[in-house]
């Protein structure tokens, strides 16, 4: 049990020191350059120098003890400002994710629209090419084409579109399925299809979940850095960087997450089934339209 402790200590002080002190202590560093150098003298080396000297000569005539508390001090305050942003992490989940706060509702109903107008246009692109070309005497080249229009389709969404931005609807695509193909509220299905899953299926489910969250983190950084763009424009751009890191980072782990989740739903939505009691325990293959109607019905017990 020591050694489990041990290891435990020191996998939450890694932990704390990559989620909290580094990134805390490179934003406080930033937020003392930007107070001494100001809009004005930005990018001003030699200010930024002499400012850099006078701290660490002020260090240097403080006795151990006055040096041990500053050192201590700087350490909780930038912890204290990396819990303060991760605060922030569940904003940076609903921009981009969706669906946005009722502020934004119109906002929000134009991106809709606007995403399901475009996503219908490439469906009725891909339609007309397959009607163009019969399957029958359809050459290699068309069937190029025909790929080329799906791709495009499924760039946009893979169901058609619900939320306000890519990554959302990647989330609701997966809920799209399950209850066009499947039957199944996802809500209420998947906490119980959880519980039925396999160790390797959770594994791989849980591993594109914290890379989304690792995601998240990262990008939620970018808003103090804008915040701090006011008093120093170099901030902004600092912040813009983060950003876009986080956010690339982000779609391609929620495109992992979501098709990680729509192969354990075609591959176990079966095990809930016959669980329940909704499926015969003798059939195999994909739950049934029918068999999941009936297991929603089941499990939201008439809510």
């Amino acid at each position: 049990m020591g050694t489990f402790f041990q290891e435990l200590a020191k996998k939450l002080a890694e932990r704390w020191l990559t989620l909290l002190v580094v990134p805390g202590a490179l934003f406080t560093t930033a937020a003392g350059i930007a107070a001494r150098l100001g809009q004005q003298h930005a990018l001003d080396y030699t200010r930024l120098r002499t400012a850099a000297t006078d701290l660490i000569a002020w260090m240097a005539r403080q006795p151990p003890g006055g040096q041990a508390v500053a050192v201590v001090a700087a350490l909780l305050a930038t912890a204290g400002i990396g819990l303060a942003v991760q605060a922030l992490a569940g904003m940076t989940r609903v921009v981009w994710l969706g669906p946005w706060p009722r502020l934004l509702a119109p906002l929000q109903r134009r991106r809709v629209t606007s995403r399901r107008r475009r996503w219908r246009a490439r469906v009725d692109q891909r339609r007309l090419l397959q009607q163009t070309y019969p399957s029958e005497s359809r050459t290699p080249g068309q069937q190029h084409e025909i790929d080329t229009a799906a791709a495009r389709v499924n760039r946009l969404a893979l169901a058609e579109p619900g939320r306000p931005t890519w990554m959302g609807d990647r989330i609701h695509a997966l809920e799209a399925v399950a209850l066009d193909r499947y039957g199944l509220d996802l809500t209420f299905a998947w906490p119980r299809l959880w519980l039925v899953l396999p160790d390797i299926t959770r594994t791989e489910i849980t591993t594109a979940n914290a890379a989304f969250a690792a995601a998240v983190a990262t990008g939620t950084w970018a808003w103090p850095y804008l915040l701090l763009g006011a008093l120093w424009w170099p901030a902004a751009v600092i912040g813009i960087g983060i950003g876009v890191t986080g956010w690339v980072h982000a779609r391609a782990a929620v495109t992992d997450l979501a098709a990680v989740s729509e192969a354990a739903l075609d591959l176990h939505a079966r095990s809930l089934a016959t669980a329940l009691g909704a499926a015969e325990p003798d059939r195999v293959g994909p739950l049934t339209l029918t068999e999941g109607q009936q297991l929603t019905a089941l499990i939201r017990k008439g809510r």
